[in-house]
């Protein structure tokens, strides 16, 4: 490693002011503070002094992730083969069938090799393609900007390519996740500026436009030919019963076997990486708390109420819990830093608004059995109103007790 930094040493002159490739700089920082802690730190008072910084951040948000990537690639692999054996197909056509035949994944349900590896040729292409694209947005700002790039985009590309089907066009996904991140960050001035999550800003442009390749039934499973729906699909239409009658218990569903986005069927790694992110203070409890105390309240209302023509009504909270993308969105995308309400009181309500909306959105609406990015992403747009009414009570209370004591 001496090497690298010697050689970082030797060319930054160049990128430094008045250098040959001075507008450049951006690109240079971004690849020294990869290799190496920032050499600017703080030493004196009144800054604080921190070890975490965005770098830090991102990369434990993308640790934290990682169970979600690994069961969501094993369970992509393990719909497609399972779909295979009911088909009666015995290989995929094109490259990835040919990367299969030379690693000898074979296509075998039962075998965690052949689920991986069937997973991966799915998964990988797409997130490969985002993070470049993301990656080209990101700096392509910078350079325009001359400011520094934002390690985000990593975190952001992953998180997106986790809540797409599994057999989405890859230009799609370039599509989607240019949106999020020029329309949904950029324009508002980068990172730490944005008003809406990126992710949910590019998941729902490819929703609206590309609503063939981003709902229905033959959208879930990589293989040509098989529709098999959503849990949340198959309540919608047919009740609670009929999911009982697919073989779906609430224990494979806490584990994510079953159909939907590539990484947000598995409540348990969702739970594995929202722990680490609240222990490690990037996530709140209190926003966490907000959402499954809302969704549980709000389910009770409907449960109550009650409904002839509804199945959706009838749904138990701890199914909600488990089924479409309430886990991955609770505690991933609810609690962004970013676009969530910062007081305390304010994320308690941000919270309990988004699990409120969601079941809201999902038992009301006749269209989609999901609801949790439309709900994050309304809240996203009152977060700043949340807040400031949470700082004027702040301010009318304190009022109130000074001529209190006045007097």
């Amino acid at each position: 490693m001496n090497f690298m930094r010697n050689y970082l040493d030797r060319i930054k002159p160049y990128f430094e002011k008045n250098g040959r490739f001075e507008k450049y700089t951006a690109i240079y920082n971004m690849a020294d503070t990869f290799f190496y802690a920032p050499p600017t730190v703080t030493r004196k008072p009144p800054h604080v002094r921190d070890a975490i910084d965005l770098k830090r951040v991102m990369a434990l948000i993308i640790l934290a992730v990682t169970p979600c990537v690994l069961i969501g690639i094993w369970n992509t692999g393990l719909q497609a083969n399972l779909a295979m054996a009911e088909l009666g197909v015995t290989s995929i056509p094109g490259w990835r069938g040919t990367i299969l035949y030379l690693l000898g994944g074979g296509y075998n349900p039962d075998s965690l090799w052949a689920n991986m590896w069937h997973g991966l040729i799915y998964f990988l292409p797409i997130l490969v393609v985002t993070v470049v694209v993301a990656g080209f947005w990101e700096i392509l700002f910078a350079i325009v900007r001359k400011r520094e790039i934002s390690e985000g985009f990593l975190a952001t590309s992953i998180l997106f390519v986790l809540t797409l089907p599994p057999d989405i066009p890859l230009w799609q996904a370039a599509a989607g996740i240019s949106f999020g991140i020029v329309i949904g960050k950029e324009i508002f001035g980068g990172t730490g500026m944005n008003i809406v999550n990126p992710v949910l800003a590019g998941r729902v442009f490819l929703y609206f436009a590309y609503a063939e390749q981003m709902s229905g039934n033959s959208v879930w499973t990589a293989i040509d030919g098989f529709s098999g729906a959503t849990p949340l699909a198959i309540v919608k239409t047919d009740g609670m019963e009929s999911i009982f009658s697919t073989g779906l218990t609430w224990e494979t569903a806490f584990l994510g076997q079953m159909q939907g986005s590539m990484g947000e069927t598995s409540t348990l790694a969702c739970l594995i990486g929202g722990v680490f992110l609240i222990v490690t203070g990037i996530a709140s409890w209190r926003i966490v708390t907000g959402v499954l105390i809302g969704m549980i309240l709000t389910t009770w209302l409907f449960n109550f109420v009650g409904s002839d023509n509804n199945p959706m009504f009838a749904m138990p909270w701890y199914w909600h819990m488990v089924l479409g993308g309430f886990a991955f969105g609770t505690m991933f995308l609810a609690t962004d830093p970013v676009t969530s309400a910062s007081t305390d009181t304010g994320k308690w309500i941000f919270g309990l608004v988004i699990g409120a909306l969601i079941i809201i959105i999902r038992v009301t609406n006749p269209v989609s059995p999901e609801g949790v990015m439309f709900a994050i992403l309304l809240a996203n747009i009152f977060a700043p109103l949340i807040d400031h009414g949470v700082i004027q009570a702040n301010i009318k209370r304190r009022r109130r007790y000074l001529v209190e004591r006045r007097y």
